[in-house]
């Protein structure tokens, strides 16, 4: 798994991803690491809790744009690069282990749709999220369309997808979406520690919290991870969005 590790901390593993020489944006081999990472540290009893980090300068900074063309080459590959997405969704909300986000620099698109995955968050003082999907023509998915309106509310969480404005984690804390905010230093020390405690209480116990309150995941969610396929599918099959996403990665190029 060359663009993810795990590092075991006792009963809590720490999944990176790891691809920092691209902000670690999301391609289909970092999915596919990522899949596999979470069903190992999922599959493992001596494991309890997981903490989702990223290396270098971001957690994770969205889609690849520069697999965009290879993404949309054809349905079969649209469908395959949507499936994948909504896979990982899947791996940190459709299990019983708590999930830690310790998230820093910028989390944009998909990485801001993975942190609202997690049950817990803790925020380095340098975090920006954004949404940049409706700008590009694209659409959300990590199931946000129903996690953020139960989080925020339905006009702000219009107002993040919408106007796709830049998030501190100190605006983000005030919001209810992150839990801790810490200065970048002690991000991934403060979400084990954090980690450690969940890990610390009733195994039963604290499975049976996380099944209870996630009760609609196997119907409102998993719902909704559908539709939102379905909608980027057609995003992605939308001449104006390629034309959108070569005007923004153009701008972008050195």
């Amino acid at each position: 798994m060359s663009y993810v590790t795990i590092v075991g901390h006792g009963a809590v593993s720490v999944v990176t991803l790891n691809r920092p020489e691209r902000l670690n944006a999301i391609s289909g081999d970092l999915l596919e690491d990522f899949h596999h990472a979470l069903k190992q540290v999922n599959d493992d009893a001596t494991v309890h809790a997981i903490v989702i980090a990223g290396e270098g300068r971001a957690f994770c900074a969205g889609d690849d744009l520069k697999e965009f063309d290879q993404q949309t080459e054809s349905d079969a590959s649209i469908r395959s690069h949507i499936d994948r997405i909504q896979r990982i969704t899947r791996d940190l909300m459709f299990n019983d282990k708590p999930v830690i986000g310790a998230i820093h620099g910028f989390a944009v698109g998909g990485g801001f749709e993975w942190l609202l995955n997690c049950d817990l968050v803790v925020a380095a003082d340098d975090l920006v999220c954004f949404f940049p999907e409706m700008a590009w023509g694209q659409f959300v998915t990590g199931g946000v369309t129903w996690l953020l309106p139960q989080a925020v509310g339905y006009q702000r969480a219009m107002e993040l997808w919408l106007l796709g404005e830049r998030h501190s984690a100190q605006q983000l804390h005030a919001m209810g979406i992150v839990n801790r905010v810490v200065t970048r230093e002690l991000l991934v020390d403060t979400a084990i520690d954090l980690a450690q405690r969940v890990a610390g209480l009733s195994r039963l116990s604290v499975s049976k919290l996380k099944r209870l309150v996630n009760r609609d995941l196997s119907t409102t969610l998993a719902h909704s991870l559908d539709l939102e396929a379905e909608a980027t599918i057609d995003a992605f099959r939308n001449p104006d969005a390629a034309q959108r996403v070569s005007a923004f990665a153009k701008r972008k190029s050195p």
